[in-house]
């Protein structure tokens, strides 16, 4: 997992698959099956409401340029301000964007966050 954010209504995430052919990008859907499934028992029981369907649908991409790739870790990051809920990508609880900060090089973070995110095609019209 590279860059995540998690919202009431929505989530993203940037991971890389397996490089083994065998198991190649395709242990992604297995993962978010299971992913899905645990979360959403876990949130049926927080809410008391078992069985109710949480995650609807999801859509993956295979990034194959290294600036797509980079530009949408920018994206996650920064989805929380996007949406308006924080004027900073680090103060979003629920997303990577403090931790990244506090891991990686500030030449990465400057990097990362230098790309340019309107070109960037993600659904993401998910009023919170």
């Amino acid at each position: 997992m590279e860059a995540w954010a998690v919202f009431p209504n929505h989530y993203h995430f940037v991971a890389h698959s397996p490089k083994q052919a065998s198991d190649g990008a395709e242990s992604l859907r297995v993962f978010l099956a299971d992913l899905h499934q645990h979360s959403a028992s876990w949130v049926n029981v927080l809410d008391k409401c078992e069985g109710r369907k949480v995650w609807h649908n999801f859509r993956d991409t295979r990034l194959t340029y290294q600036r797509s790739y980079l530009a949408r870790l920018n994206y996650v990051h920064q989805n929380a301000v996007k949406h308006g809920i924080v004027n900073m990508a680090n103060q979003y609880s629920w997303c990577s964007a403090a931790w990244f900060e506090q891991v990686a090089s500030p030449a990465m973070i400057h990097t990362i966050y230098s790309f340019k995110m309107d070109k960037v095609n993600v659904p993401d019209d998910f009023p919170i």
